[in-house]
């Protein structure tokens, strides 16, 4: 994965009329926080911010921040965006070291349902986690937690230990084996197994020698 420097300058102007200051520069106001110092305000070029964004390598990676000369990894926390127009209006940043253990939130990614027969015969899959909270190294982040769905029969449930991760990455619920989808058996679903079931016994049923019907009719007679 490329890496993601931010080139950020520490603001003087903090509040809601500094930031809007900010923004009529063309620049999105953020704080920086954590580690053992106090936060501090700073905004980012918007075009910049934006092109990292929309990569989306930026939200819950480890990214280089950098001021001037000066670098420090950190983690982009939250950003919040104007709900009509989807402008990026605030972020935080979280100061962490590379080989720190932290908790993050890592989404969950389903593949391969061209290869589950379950949603040929009318499954569904009804998510219960789109992310999952994690324990893991700052400089280790996965980008997301993959979901094979191929072979998975109807009224499957998918669990935390169905999942493929690193050794590395160990679930924030640590106390049972937590679910994470399960691939419901719908009514078009019932459906389809009985017409598959009538299917296969009138083809049984044409499959018997004519001989052998003549004989059970006479036997009847």
């Amino acid at each position: 994965m490329a890496e993601i420097i931010l080139n950020v300058d520490v603001r003087d102007g903090v509040g809601t009329g500094g930031a809007r200051a900010t923004r009529r520069a063309g620049m999105v106001p953020g704080i920086l926080y954590g580690g053992d110092k106090a936060p501090v305000a700073i905004s980012v070029n918007e075009k910049d911010f934006r092109k990292s964004l929309y990569t989306g390598k930026l939200l819950g990676h480890l990214v280089t921040l950098k001021y001037g000369e000066e670098t420090q990894p950190v983690i982009a926390r939250d950003v919040q965006f104007d709900p009509v127009t989807d402008r990026p209006l605030h972020f935080d940043l979280m100061r962490v070291d590379e080989k720190q253990t932290i908790k993050i939130e890592i989404p969950v990614h389903f593949i391969n349902e061209d290869q589950c027969p379950a949603f040929r015969q009318g499954g569904s899959l009804e998510v219960v986690r789109h992310a999952v909270e994690v324990k893991v190294r700052a400089d280790h982040i996965p980008e997301d937690l993959i979901v094979d769905l191929a072979g998975h029969k109807l009224g499957d449930t998918i669990r935390w230990s169905d999942l493929k991760v690193p050794a590395d990455v160990e679930p924030t619920i640590a106390d049972r084996d937590f679910v994470i989808a399960s691939i419901k058996t719908s009514s078009a679903a019932i459906s389809a197994a009985a017409d598959e079931a009538q299917e296969a016994e009138a083809a049984a049923e044409a499959e018997v020698p004519a001989s052998e019907q003549a004989g059970d009719e006479a036997s009847e007679g």
